[in-house]
């Protein structure tokens, strides 16, 4: 088994808890725009965050006891990793804008004001995090091909 899949996973969900972690204390916790749950009360609200402030944890702590796990294998691919970190950040971006945001209705970005700005920057933003991440994941493997660099490890 090649140390592909592993770099892409630890980066993947480094990102999402990345991601997440900005989300919850940039714009719940500092500015107050949103919380995870608003169609209840602050109170509700506050306890979805704490909810999606673990969810975040858990996924960016599983991720580095991954990568832990390949720097000690010297299996860690760090382009492929970025990668990974880029695919999985713009990917939870574009699902928490659509899914969480407009189809659920969970919340949105702000309220009481024009929200189309703000939603024409969630997704470029994401859609370029995801064609980087892709890049860098092509990248990866065309480098490793070329080199012919090994990618298999016997621990892995």
């Amino acid at each position: 088994m090649t140390n592909y899949p592993k770099n892409l996973w630890s980066g993947f969900l480094f990102g999402i808890g990345l991601v997440a972690f900005i989300d919850e204390a940039v714009f719940h916790q500092l500015l107050h725009w949103h919380h995870f749950y608003d169609k209840s009360t602050t109170g509700v609200g506050l306890v979805s965050d704490g909810f999606f402030h673990a969810f975040s944890w858990f996924a960016t702590v599983g991720s580095l006891f991954m990568l832990s796990d390949l720097r000690r294998q010297g299996g860690w691919l760090p382009m492929r990793w970025f990668g990974g970190l880029l695919l999985g950040a713009g990917g939870f971006q574009l699902y928490d804008g659509t899914i969480q945001h407009k189809l659920m209705g969970l919340h949105q970005i702000r309220y009481d004001v024009n929200i189309v700005p703000y939603d024409i920057v969630w997704y470029i933003t994401s859609v370029l995090m995801i064609i980087i991440g892709i890049a860098l994941l092509v990248r990866s493997k065309r480098k490793s091909s070329k080199t012919g660099v090994s990618t298999n490890h016997a621990n892995n």
